[in-house]
């Protein structure tokens, strides 16, 4: 599947185009050839103003940093609990 990648600046002004001129969801998108799933989600993400927006990817970046990092060290954990139990076992 090829998904086509917008531009920023072609986002917004789809979003523009139904939030400040009052244009129909279902009328931009099919005259600009988007779906209308994506451009309900493109509304969704330029609704916050641009430095609420900036603060919330970096949150999101942040989180899943963490989580990777949490399941790496929740499967090292894993490993040292099962080397441990071996060796407890072969010292009986």
């Amino acid at each position: 599947m090829n998904a086509k990648r917008y531009t920023e600046e072609f986002r917004i002004e789809a979003v523009k185009q139904v939030t400040d001129r009052g244009h129909p969801v279902a009328e931009v998108a099919s005259r600009l050839g988007v779906t209308t799933h994506s451009l309900y989600q493109w509304i969704k993400r330029y609704r916050v103003p641009p430095a609420e927006r900036e603060v919330a990817q970096d949150q999101q970046t942040e989180m899943r940093c963490l989580k990777a990092e949490l399941k790496r060290v929740n499967e090292e954990r894993d490993a040292l609990k099962k080397a441990a139990a071996y060796f407890a076992m072969t010292t009986e």
